[in-house]
């Protein structure tokens, strides 16, 4: 699919910002997916709350580090008590690793105790790419004006030993915490980690 320009210009600032440069509270792309429920979920139905995007892939054993030790599950509770909408994103092309289906993917949060606001299917990968999507995990936090205020790693360790999530910043749960408290958020960006998000 061809990404429009709009897109493309937000996925290239994302990338300067993960590479080190002063990244820019830009637009997030919009988009329409459907959830595991086979309910259509917008990302417009949010505005004017902060939005939280994890990209997933329950067979990575990056993603496995941070739902094993309840690392994902506990943001995602903080999120939710607060009224942060978190959705997870599944980007995986059928075929390829963590390719799920809705039914499948419910079962899997549910087992784990995962509590985001929606899983999202992304089987052909365009959300993905317009984000500029790199890893299981890559996560995201929108502001309520909709701009990217937060692209990057979930924290700064980047293994996939479950031992080194307490050594580390949880950059993800320190933007929350920041935002609500009505501060800017310190680490605007940082060099996301995992494996690669499955397009095809």
């Amino acid at each position: 699919m061809r990404i429009p320009r709009s897109l493309r210009a937000v996925t290239a600032a994302l990338l300067l910002a993960a590479a080190g440069g002063a990244p820019a509270a830009e637009p997030a792309p919009p988009f329409t997916l459907t959830d595991a429920r086979g309910e259509s979920v917008s990302l417009s139905d949010f505005r004017g709350r902060y939005v939280v995007l994890e990209w997933t892939n329950h067979q990575c054993p990056f993603v496995r580090k941070h739902y094993e030790s309840g690392n994902m599950q506990s943001q995602q509770a903080f999120a939710r008590e607060r009224g942060i909408a978190w959705l997870s994103i599944i980007s995986s092309a059928p075929g390829t690793q963590g390719h799920v289906s809705g039914a499948r993917a419910i079962r899997i949060a549910e087992q784990s105790g995962a509590s985001p606001r929606h899983i999202l299917l992304d089987p052909d990968g365009e959300v993905g790419r317009a984000y500029g999507a790199r890893t299981t995990p890559h996560m995201y936090i929108i502001d309520p004006d909709g701009k990217l205020i937060y692209q990057g790693g979930i924290d700064s360790i980047p293994s996939a030993d479950p031992a080194d999530i307490p050594r580390a910043t949880q950059y993800v749960q320190v933007a929350m915490t920041q935002v609500l408290d009505g501060q800017p958020v310190a680490t605007r960006s940082s060099r996301p980690y995992g494996c690669s998000v499955k397009y095809d």
